[in-house]
Formats: C-alpha cells, sequence, structure tokens
C-alpha cells in the first residue's frame, strides 16, 4: 500500500462519479486546478493556496490520457462549497489580517505544519519510511478500535493526516469515511455521502407516456453509464449482431428500437385496449430499466482509493468508472450527515456562539425528520407530495402554499409519528428564527462583486497559456456541473423543509415557542431571498440537455449578434461553439465555454494568489471554483453570463424555460431576460411577442450591465439618449432578418422616446417611411414622409417617393398625394429626373403633364409637353421619336386651348439655353475654375400659332422620315428652311409647298426643283418612268387622274406602261374611267383580268398579294362599276358586239360566284 502525505486539514467529503469505457482503459481526461477558497460559517485557521503555472495533466499518469483515449463522462457528483458570511464578500479575497474560513472539522495549526515541513525538508529518507509505516500501524489501530460494524475494508489511503478507508458494509454497499487521527478524540469516522443507485420504482402518471418517461429515467445525465446500457440493450438484442459502441444519441435510439421490439414480438393480437397497450409498455420497458439497474450496480463496485500526492485529488477506483471525492460545504454536510454521526459533531466547527450552534444542530436534527416524514414509504400518494414543491416552482406556484400542503399531508399520514417528534424537538431551538435566518444566509449566493473579464496582461506567458486549459477538459467541466447538480438538490430538499417547518412552527404558534410576526418574517426572508427558486432553476439547468445546432443557424446568429455589435463582448459568452455529440447539459456548456474563464482568470488576478508554487490543491480549487460558479448563476447577482452563454450558443428553447422559470420572482436584469425572449421569439418567428418583449426591455436600458454593453458606442460611452440608441440597435436588427412590419412599429414606439430632440425623431420617422415604401403601403409612407422635421431628410425621403412609385408604374398615387408645402419640389425632382434620363425610357415628362392636369394647371401642362418635343427634336432622331414628338406638340396645344386666350401663351428658354439640374457640377474654365453665370438669360415667349407651327413641322418631318427611311436621323432636328430642301430631294414637292405656305417661306426651292426633276424624267428610260410613277404616287394621286382624264378627252389612247402601271396602283379607278368616256370593250378587259386576278391568274399585276382561298384574307370585287359596265351595255341590245361583251362578263362572274361559294363553304 502506497503511503503519501498531505499538508491538509480534515474535510467533509463527498463523492463525484466519472464514467470510463471499460477497467483496462482506466485513464481519463485532465482533471486541472487552480485558486483559493472563502465561506463558512465559522471562521477557523487561514488556508494556503496552493497554484502552479503548470497544466496538472502533465506529470500525473493518472490524469493524462493516452494517444487516442476517449474522453471520461461524469457519473455523478456533490461538488459542495460554502459562502462566507461577515465582513467577507464571496468572490473576494480576504481581508488582510483576517482568517479565512474553512469547510468544516478541524486543521492543524500554522506552527505544527511548519514542524511538518521542516521535517520533510531535513529527515532522511529511512526516517521517512519509518514514518510511514509508523502512520500506517496507526491508521490499522484506528480501524481496530473504533470500526465495529459488520464491514470489509477493501482498500485505504494514508495522507499526512488523515486515514481514508473504502468498505463493503453487510448490504454489500459501498462505504468510504475518514478520520483524522491527530485532533479526533472522540475517534469518530466521517463519511463520504455515496451518490445511491437511481430508483427501481418508477411512478407514471396517468398523462405520461411509459415509453416516454423511461426513457427520460434512462438518459438522464449522470443516472447510468453507457457501459450499463448496453449491457442491457445485449441482453435484447441477442438473436442479433449490433454494433453498440455509439454515441448517446444512437444508443438512444437503439435501446427504443430493442424495446419496442420486443414488444411487439411478443404480441399475438392486432387490436389492443388503450389500458393494454399501456400495461404491456409498462412491463417491458420497466424489465429493461431493471437490467439497466442491475448493470449500473455491477459497474459501481468498488476497487480501490487512490490519492494523488501532488493535488491531494482522492479517487474512488469502481469497476466501470471512476468517481472523485470532493469537499462538501457544512450546511450540506450537517443535512446528509448520519444520526449516529451528527450526535458527535463538533460545534465549535459551526459557530463560536455555542448556543447558536446548538440550535443550528438542533433546526438541522428537525429539517431531517422533516426530509424522513417525507420519504417514509413508498406509497404513490407520498411520491407526488415529494416533488410537490419541485412541480410547484416549475409551475411558478407559491412555495408556502406548497409547503402548506405538505404539512397537511404529513400531519394526516404521520404513521411513525415522526412529525410529533419533530414537534417535541422545536421547543429545544432557542432561537428558531436566527438559526433559520442563518441557514439561509448560509445558502445564499448573492454578491455584488463582479468578477475581472480577463487576464492580467502581466502575467508571463506560460502562465496564460497554462490558466487557459485549467479545468478546460470535458472531464474537469463533468465534474463541476456534476457537483453543482448535487448542492442544488440538497439545498432545495433544504428549503423545501425549511418552509414545512416555518408551517409548522406558524401552526404551534406563540404560545409554544415566539410570535407567530417573527416567525412569517422569517418564511418571508426565505421566500425573498429566493433561494427555493435559485436552486430549482439551477438543478433544472444540471439537467437540461444542450441542443446540437446546424451550421446556417450559428452563421445567422452571428450575423445578428454582429449587427447589434456584441460579438467582440469581453464576456466570451456570446461566441457561439458547435457542439460534440456526447450529452451536454446547458450548465456544462455555459462553464465549459464561458464561466471557466471568467473563474480561473478571477482566481489568478487575485493579489494572493502565489503563481511560483508548484501544486494545485484539488479540494481547495474544486470548492472555489463550484461556488464561483454558482455565483455566476445566481440570479440576483450583477451581469446574466448564463443567459448569454444560451444566447449565444443559440440554445433557445432553453433560454426560453429559463427566462420562464426566472420571471416571477426575480426582479434583477428584467431588462436583460425581456430582451433575450425577444430574441427567442425572433428566431422563431412569433413577430408579436418579438415587438412586446423588446418594448418591456427598453424601460431598463441604462440600468442593466449586458444592456449598457449593448448601447455602448465603438470608443465604449454609452450615448446621451440610451433608449434611442437601444433602439437604433434594434431596428438594424430587425431589418437585417427582414421584419418591415415589426421595424414600422418598433419605430413607431420609440417616437415616443424621442420627445423634442428632432434629430432622433427624423430619424425614426424615416425609417418608417422606408418600410411603408418597401411594403407597398404608399398612402402611409407619404403620411410619414409629411411628419418629417429635417428638410433635408423630407426632400430625401421624396426624391425616393417619386423614383419608386415611377419604377412600379404607380403614378396615380403619386399624382394624387396632396403635397401639401411641397408642391414645388415634387416638381423640381420629377423635373430634374426627366432631363436627367434617357427619354424612351423612362416617361417622366408625361408623370409631370398628368401632376399637372390633376391640378388644372394647363399652362404648366403645356410646357411640359413642348418641352419634352424640343428635347425628342434634339435628342431622338428616330421614327418613334417624331410620332412622340408631334404628339407632344398636340397635348402643348390642346392644353393652350384650354385657357382664355390671353393668357394662352407659355414661356421657354431661347434657343441654346442649358437648364440647370439639381446637383449638376459647376462649369469651369480651362484653369480649373469656376466660370461666372451669365447675368442675363434670354427667353421665349410662345403663342398657340408658334406651337400651331412647330407640330405642322413635326408633322412633315415625320412623312419625310416614311416616305424616306434614311432621311430620319436628318428630318429630326431640321429647321423649317432645311427641311424644304429635304422634302424637294425627296420629290414631296406637295408637302414643300404646304410647308413653305405654312412658315411664309418662298417657293423658289420647290418650282427649281420640279423642273429638275421633269428634265429627268425626259432624259430617262423605263426605269426612270418607274420611279416618276412612284413619285407620282407620293405626290398626290389626283394629278395622274387629271394626265390620264386630259389623255381620255382627246381620244389618245393610254400607253400600255401607263396602264399597266395603274392597274397596280388603283385598278378601280382605271375602270371608272373607261366608263366616263364609253370605252366598253377596254372595260370589259379590264373586267375579266380583275377577276381572273381575284382568282389567282396574274393576281401581281393588280397588286394583290393574296388570291381567293379558304385560308387568305379577304377579296373584293368593283361590283357597282360592273353593275354599271351591265347597264350600259344592256341600253344597246340590237349591237350583238355589246351583248357578246355582256355574257362574257355574265360567265365571267358565274364562275367567280362558283369558286367563292367554295370556298366559303371550305372554311
Amino acid at each position: 500500500m502506497k503511503i503519501t502525505f498531505c499538508p491538509r486539514g480534515t474535510l467533509p467529503w463527498d463523492c463525484i462519479f466519472v464514467t470510463l469505457r471499460g477497467w483496462t482503459n482506466l485513464q481519463t481526461t485532465g482533471v486541472e486546478a487552480g485558486g483559493a477558497h472563502t465561506g463558512s460559517l465559522k471562521p477557523q485557521s487561514e488556508w494556503h493556496t496552493v497554484q502552479s503555472s503548470q497544466d496538472l495533466r502533465a506529470p500525473h499518469p493518472l490524469l493524462l490520457p493516452p494517444a487516442g483515449a476517449e474522453g471520461a463522462e461524469v457519473k455523478n457528483t456533490n461538488v459542495l462549497s460554502r459562502a462566507a458570511r461577515g465582513s467577507d464578500v464571496i468572490g473576494s479575497a480576504p481581508r488582510p489580517g483576517a482568517r479565512s474560513p474553512v469547510l468544516s472539522g478541524t486543521t492543524r495549526g500554522g506552527q505544527q505544519r511548519a514542524t511538518e515541513d521542516r521535517y520533510r525538508r531535513t529527515a532522511p529518507c529511512g526516517e521517512i519510511q519509518r514514518e510511514r509505516e509508523r502512520f500506517l500501524l496507526c491508521g490499522k489501530r484506528q480501524v481496530v478500535l473504533h470500526h465495529q460494524k459488520q464491514e470489509t475494508l477493501v482498500d485505504f489511503a494514508l495522507p499526512s493526516t488523515d486515514i481514508w478507508a473504502l468498505w463493503h458494509d453487510a448490504e454489500n454497499q459501498t462505504v468510504v469515511k475518514y478520520i483524522n487521527f491527530e485532533h479526533n478524540v472522540a475517534g469518530q469516522w466521517n463519511p463520504v455521502f455515496i451518490q445511491s443507485l437511481p430508483e427501481e420504482d418508477t411512478v407514471i402518471r396517468d398523462d405520461q407516456d411509459p415509453r416516454e418517461r423511461y426513457l427520460r429515467n434512462l438518459f438522464i445525465p449522470g443516472w447510468f453509464i453507457n457501459a450499463a446500457l448496453c449491457k442491457a440493450l445485449q441482453i435484447f438484442c441477442r438473436p442479433t449482431e449490433r454494433n453498440l459502441d455509439l454515441f448517446w444519441n444512437e444508443l438512444k435510439k437503439e435501446v427504443t428500437l430493442a424495446v419496442e421490439s420486443e414488444l411487439q414480438g411478443s404480441v399475438t393480437e392486432y387490436e389492443f385496449a388503450q389500458e393494454e397497450f399501456r400495461s404491456l409498455q409498462k412491463e417491458f420497458w420497466s424489465k429493461f430499466y431493471a437490467c439497466c439497474i442491475q448493470y449500473q450496480e455491477t459497474f459501481s463496485h468498488p476497487l480501490a482509493l487512490h490519492l494523488n500526492p501532488h493535488t491531494n485529488m482522492m479517487c474512488l477506483l469502481k469497476k466501470g468508472y471512476l468517481s472523485f471525492l470532493v469537499p462538501s460545504s457544512l450546511v450540506d454536510h450537517l443535512y446528509l450527515l448520519p444520526d449516529e454521526n451528527l450526535l458527535t459533531e463538533d460545534e465549535t466547527s459551526i459557530s463560536d456562539d455555542l448556543d447558536v450552534a446548538r440550535d443550528v444542530i438542533c433546526l438541522i436534527k428537525c429539517l431531517r425528520l422533516s426530509k424522513e416524514s417525507v420519504t417514509i414509504s413508498n406509497d404513490r400518494i407520498i411520491k407526488d407530495m415529494s416533488a410537490l414543491m419541485e412541480v410547484s416552482c416549475y409551475n411558478l406556484q407559491s412555495p408556502e402554499k406548497s409547503a402548506e400542503r405538505i404539512l397537511e399531508d404529513l400531519i394526516t399520514i404521520d404513521v411513525e409519528n415522526v412529525m410529533e417528534d419533530i414537534c417535541s424537538k422545536l421547543p429545544e431551538i432557542q432561537n428558531p428564527v436566527h438559526a433559520i435566518g442563518l441557514l439561509i444566509r448560509e445558502m445564499d449566493s448573492e454578491t455584488e462583486v463582479e468578477m475581472e473579464k480577463g487576464f492580467n496582461p502581466a502575467q508571463p506567458l506560460n502562465v496564460h497559456m497554462n490558466v487557459s486549459q485549467l479545468y478546460g477538459s470535458n472531464t474537469a467541466g463533468h465534474i463541476v456541473y456534476k457537483g453543482v447538480y448535487k448542492i442544488t438538490s440538497t439545498r432545495f430538499l433544504i428549503c423545501r423543509d425549511l418552509l414545512i417547518l416555518q408551517q409548522l412552527l406558524m401552526r404551534i404558534g406563540d404560545a409554544a415557542i415566539l410570535g407567530a410576526g417573527q416567525l412569517f418574517q422569517a418564511q418571508q426572508d426565505l421566500l425573498h431571498r429566493p433561494a427555493p427558486f435559485s436552486y430549482h432553476l439551477f438543478k433544472w439547468a444540471s439537467q437540461s440537455l444542450a441542443t446540437d445546432v446546424p451550421v446556417d443557424t450559428l452563421d445567422s446568429n452571428l450575423q445578428h449578434l454582429s449587427v447589434l455589435e456584441l460579438t467582440d463582448s469581453d464576456s466570451g459568452a456570446l461566441m457561439a461553439n458547435k457542439l460534440v455529440s456526447s450529452p451536454q447539459t446547458i450548465l456544462e456548456l455555459f462553464f465549459q465555454e464561458v464561466a471557466r474563464k471568467h473563474i480561473i482568470a478571477y482566481l489568478f488576478s487575485q493579489p494572493k494568489a502565489p503563481l511560483s508554487q508548484t501544486g494545485l490543491n484539488w479540494p481547495e480549487m474544486i470548492s472555489t471554483i463550484t461556488n464561483y460558479l454558482l455565483q455566476l448563476l445566481w440570479p440576483s447577482n450583477p451581469g446574466c453570463l448564463f443567459l448569454e452563454c444560451l444566447m449565444g450558443n443559440c440554445q433557445y428553447v432553453q433560454l426560453q424555460d429559463c427566462i420562464q422559470l426566472l420571471h416571477p420572482w426575480c426582479q434583477v436584469n428584467v431588462g436583460s431576460c425581456r430582451f433575450m425572449l425577444g430574441r427567442c421569439y425572433l428566431v422563431t418567428g412569433e413577430g408579436q411577442k418579438v415587438l412586446e418583449s423588446f418594448c418591456q426591455a427598453a424601460s431598463e436600458v441604462g440600468k442593466e450591465e449586458f444592456l449598457d454593453r449593448l448601447i455602448c458606442s465603438e470608443d465604449g460611452e454609452i450615448v446621451s439618449i440610451p433608449r434611442l440608441q437601444y433602439y437604433d440597435k434594434l431596428l438594424r436588427l430587425l431589418d437585417v432578418v427582414g421584419l418591415p412590419e415589426l421595424v414600422i412599429q418598433l419605430a413607431t414606439s420609440a417616437i415616443t422616446d424621442a420627445g423634442d430632440d428632432w434629430k432622433s425623431q427624423a430619424t425614426l420617422r424615416t425609417c418608417i417611411f422606408k418600410h411603408h415604401l418597401d411594403l407597398g403601403h404608399n398612402s402611409k409612407a407619404y403620411e410619414a414622409l409629411t411628419q418629417i422635421p429635417d428638410s433635408s431628410r423630407q426632400l430625401y425621403c421624396l426624391r425616393q417617393l417619386v423614383v419608386i412609385l415611377c419604377e412600379c408604374s404607380q403614378l396615380q398615387d403619386l399624382v394624387e398625394f396632396p403635397y401639401v408645402n411641397l408642391h414645388n419640389e415634387v416638381v423640381g425632382i420629377i423635373e430634374s429626373r426627366a432631363r436627367a434620363v434617357d427619354l424612351m425610357t423612362h416617361n417622366y415628362y408625361e408623370l409631370l403633364y398628368a401632376f399637372h392636369i390633376y391640378r388644372h394647371n394647363y399652362r404648366k401642362a403645356g410646357t411640359v409637353m413642348y418641352e419634352y418635343g424640343m428635347r425628342l427634336c434634339r435628342e431622338v432622331r428616330t421614327l418613334r421619336g417624331l410620332e412622340k414628338q408631334g404628339n407632344c406638340y398636340l397635348a402643348a396645344i390642346n392644353c393652350l386651348r384650354l385657357i382664355c386666350p390671353e393668357y394662352a401663351w407659355i414661356v421657354q428658354r431661347a434657343s441654346g439655353a442649358v437648364y440647370d439640374r439639381p446637383g449638376t457640377s459647376p462649369k469651369r474654365n480651362h484653369d480649373g475654375e469656376c466660370t461666372a453665370a451669365p447675368t442675363n438669360r434670354q427667353i421665349e415667349i410662345l403663342e398657340l400659332e408658334d406651337l400651331e407651327k412647330e407640330r405642322s413641322l413635326a408633322r412633315i418631318r415625320l412623312t419625310l422620315a416614311q416616305h424616306a427611311p434614311s432621311a430620319v436621323a436628318i428630318a429630326g432636328s431640321s429647321s423649317a428652311e432645311e427641311m424644304v430642301t429635304l422634302l424637294v430631294q425627296a420629290g414631296l414637292f406637295d408637302t414643300a409647298i404646304s410647308l413653305c405656305q405654312t412658315f411664309k417661306l418662298p417657293l423658289t426651292p420647290v418650282f427649281e426643283g420640279l423642273a429638275f426633276k421633269c428634265i429627268k424624267l425626259q432624259l430617262g428610260g423605263e426605269a426612270t418612268q418607274a420611279e416618276a410613277w412612284a413619285w407620282l404616287a407620293a405626290n398626290q394621286l389626283s394629278s395622274v387622274i387629271t394626265t390620264i382624264n386630259k389623255l381620255l378627252s382627246y381620244g389618245v389612247p393610254l400607253p400600255n406602261w401607263l396602264v399597266n402601271s395603274y392597274k397596280i396602283v388603283d385598278a378601280a379607278e382605271l375602270l371608272r374611267l373607261y366608263l366616263n368616256y364609253d370605252l366598253l370593250e377596254e372595260a370589259v378587259d379590264l373586267v375579266s383580268e380583275y377577276v381572273d386576278a381575284v382568282l389567282g391568274k396574274g393576281h401581281q399585276y393588280f397588286g394583290i398579294e393574296f388570291p381567293l382561298s379558304a385560308t387568305a384574307p379577304l377579296v373584293w370585287l368593283t361590283y357597282s362599276s360592273i353593275d354599271q359596265l351591265l347597264h350600259a351595255m344592256g341600253e344597246n341590245s340590237a349591237n350583238t358586239h355589246n351583248i357578246a361583251l355582256s355574257q362574257k362578263i355574265l360567265v365571267t362572274l358565274e364562275d367567280y360566284q362558283q369558286k367563292v361559294d367554295k370556298a366559303t363553304r371550305d372554311l
């Protein structure tokens, strides 16, 4: 047996279980430690903090995992710490000259410790070995003399002042005890509180599903190790081979599948009553649950004790996992201590005042009797009663009402007269109110001191590196969070029993002990210190598993935090981390990601922390870290790092539950809780709740640390109006998320807080305008626009309104808005846009025209359209532009005709003037200097007659462009004089004469061009003549008809080229000319040829594109002219030639009618 020395005093101890995967791999991840300890009922001798800059993982093989070794998993824990009272503040170092408190028990004095240290430095090796043997023999004598129970010693360890022993009792239960052989005069063994196995009986309410209830118990963190579950699973899966090396979630699925498969395999019927199926579920799940308990008990079989001499860490090696032993606080120690040990407890370790110590011990006895009364039977009613307080706290009901109800049940079901025993012991308490208050204050972790948020930069680099790793392993995280779970479970029971006891004292009344008023005050003190709710919250957090977060959710959360400018927070609580596949509670997540760094940094920043020492004492460090973790978790303490951690790691469901548990009783960080609750609702898409929560948090801005960080500027200063900065951050967040409706509502709420700050008012109303406009709420956007107090912002928003409505083609709204006191601004914006954009793409001129017409400002409307037409003339030289140009002038003319004649005029800049658009850069000379603006600007007054001339010129330009497309680019901006030349060149002499008459220009260019044209035709050939006919067609057909009439009047036959050309142009007119001059034979030939052309024979000679067909367009005949021809030939019936001609026409028409009828039927 290895004997080691440990220079530390005797402490109360508890045990934490750390799971290992198999006995052969009896190793776990490194556990690091460091720091100081404070807190006890009674101050004792000073503790010496032992710390090191080296990681504990390095020198100790038990704490160092091999390459590829799996991490250990915590099974259970009881890491208990105590709070300092009096002048010592929790979380701070002891005052100079003051004595630091200890946990409990006795410690060696400073002189004796120094003597042993000198002995250790000076004694030779042989003397040290003989001293160890002497201690070993002394330990054996203690075992023989003072441990009389029927227990089997399995292993023991010998630190410098204690004997640690591992036993098996008569019921084969594990028992760990220790005794201090230097100062323990009574020779009493101190027990270590071993966590019992999970309860065999599982109560399932009628509203619970048996499968869900058993799965919850099986996979509660710390109840069962994976090996026990896998062994039980193998029993159910014997016929099949399955891979049982699974992660937590996969193992849960396999367990469900295995039990459900067994259940279905035993079913022989297809239909069951609900109660029968529920009974089968209970049977098979209870069978699997019992199997798991048996294997858990097997793996819990103890094998040996292990003491780490460098850190005084005591471990219990079991068959399936490793247990860590840690100190417990005095309150928990007294509450859990067996009755025989409580009788011999040293009263001086509780308080210097022996009366107070006796009252505390007697009060503890009463509390233990209350606990015994609650858990005395396995009856279902009692079990429901034992969980009543926890259910009440979870449902946010009154704890004193629950305590009163439990007391009523205890009095009713007092089968062993436990309540009578409590009533008989109560008179022994001299001052119950003081004793109760002392216990309450011991369990309270409230402090006003906030831990430092970082390491001391003056410390060396190796210290920084080791501190960053200290207690950073998964094993350390499991141990700490399990310790908190054990503390919270125990102290919640203490709070419950205190409330029951206070209800009993109030029942007894003044006659028995003391006034009911004092008891009521003590009860209110317990409730106002919200210990029951706080410890219930911690217990819930220790059992709630953190959920894995998808990468896209983490990215979205990071984006939102960036908008809020919280990603660079010194607390580090808002930096999300991807979880591993192993189960992890939210409390463990908080410790590993946030709290550990704060605690370790705070411990190493203390002035009394000697970094030069070579060891870190495990009992002190684990107690101190657990104590500080409780301080960080305590709801009424400054800061809300726990909630920040949940929000930063996207644990939104757990965060909502946590805030729900805090809401009715915790009045600290209310605004921060409301804000974080709003973030949860934002993720879950509950918009109205988002707005409500954010607005509720606004009242606490400037009062809470988290909200102060939220509104801090980049240089760390808080703005003059904190609420407005808070609203600004929220508005940006909602804008990024894409919730314009909420932005509008929140900005509307923020306007009331802006008060007379016109800049903030302008910002908020601009925000409202923007999002109304984005949503298409044009009327509301205009209303918000009119309320903006800043003229520059108002003008900017007005420009946005005009542009957006134009782009969305919502011109009616744009025209019909009243624009009170903004009329000129709107006109200026539309004019500037009209003059700055492409004329053929945007219709700002037409919009401005409609704007003036709607307000009956016809002169302005005419001016706009005239300017539009002039710009089209200069800039758009296309056929489409020429068409729009004529329409613009026509619209301008119509506007002026609606005005009284004396006012029918418009003002226009003179030719060559430049439009002054807003925002244009000033003109500069070659030296780069701005040129002076012209002092006089010429303008033109245009009347209705001037507009008529412009419209006529535009129409003639269009005619020229249609006749000669190549002249479009030239004709678009040509003057009247230039147009005459172009028209003569194109051969449009009539149009040229009309233009000269309109603008009173000389006709000389027209006649000169006409003479040149005649000479050219006289000398030309057939091609020239064909061109001439085209020219005749363009210069009015009345001239050609006059020529034909002239030839026929003189009896001159028409030339063939003229007849053939005219057939193509107008065959019907040629037929009428033949009839007018009694050319019947030529007329009959023309009709016959025309009918044949309609039927498809030679149709190209008559200009017919599609002859008669069922699928072709409709065709027509000149029936009136044909009837006239038949009538003329019928007047001279004696002429056989006329009869033959008439018969020829009738035959041709009959054939035509038959084919028309057939084509019609084919349709």
